[in-house]
């Protein structure tokens, strides 16, 4: 799966274009989730670091579209965007990837390398690493019981999903993300990263543990740090300020 040069506007959300930036931030977001997500980050990074926020297929404005089958796949559509609209006086690039997002944005590093592309830096967020392995079936449940997986990591915003309509509309996507997730293996024999990898973390967390973010260590060959946050899964929407802070700071360090 690949995505042209001409796809732009379909991938990235641009939400507070910063011509001035010091530095662009690729966020990808978590399963289920939407580039929208990621609009306050978007408005307290701006303008030095401008946040190019990726959406997804089949979701929002995209949801007519086919859901992308697995994170290799989500990895080489994100990585061809990036390499076909490569321009020689853009801004260093970051990435940025939220739980699912973090493992697509280890996997679209690994692809940029290949490419000759080497962004400033990986900030992993609410993952574990790569290599820490859990085997994990969610997406093989029930409805019910998917529901209830997605509400005790209290990823939904409000009681959108107590309405039937909002459940038929976006459990769908949330399902093919949680597979894609669930199912993705590092490849063996991947080299490790050569770039900066931050990882932040909920401290109560039951998708990562403190030994499990500090495995991250074992896929680069550059620094890797890993702070906790208070909070759980979701910790960047209830630590939002500090945490676009240390985004921020993250960034602006890897230049």
């Amino acid at each position: 799966m690949s995505a042209p040069a001409d796809t732009t506007d379909l991938w990235i959300r641009r939400f507070h274009r910063s011509p001035s930036a010091k530095a662009r931030l690729m966020v990808l977001p978590h399963a289920g989730g939407a580039a929208s997500y990621y609009f306050p980050m978007s408005r307290d990074l701006a303008p030095d670091v401008e946040v190019l926020s990726v959406q997804y297929p089949g979701r929002q404005d995209r949801r007519a579209e086919p859901f992308v089958e697995t994170v290799a796949d989500f990895a080489d559509a994100i990585a061809d965007l990036i390499t076909d609209t490569a321009d020689p006086g853009d801004p260093p690039l970051a990435i940025f990837g939220h739980s699912m997002g973090a493992s697509v944005g280890f996997e679209v590093a690994v692809r940029l390398r290949a490419a000759g592309i080497r962004p400033a830096c990986l900030i992993a967020s609410g993952r574990r690493a790569p290599s820490a392995f859990r085997d994990e079936r969610n997406h093989e449940r029930d409805d019910a019981g998917l529901l209830e997986e997605i509400r005790a990591l209290d990823g939904t915003q409000g009681g959108l999903l107590t309405d039937p309509d909002i459940i038929a509309m976006v459990l769908p996507a949330i399902r093919a993300d949680y597979r894609a997730a669930e199912l993705y293996r590092v490849t063996p024999g991947t080299a490790p990263l050569d770039i900066p990898v931050h990882v932040l973390i909920g401290a109560s967390d039951p998708k990562v543990t403190r030994a499990e973010a500090d495995l991250w260590a074992d896929h680069t060959t550059a620094a890797c740090t890993v702070e906790e946050f208070p909070g759980g899964h979701f910790y960047l929407a209830e630590q939002q300020t500090a945490v676009a802070k240390r985004v921020a700071e993250l960034v602006t360090r890897s230049l």
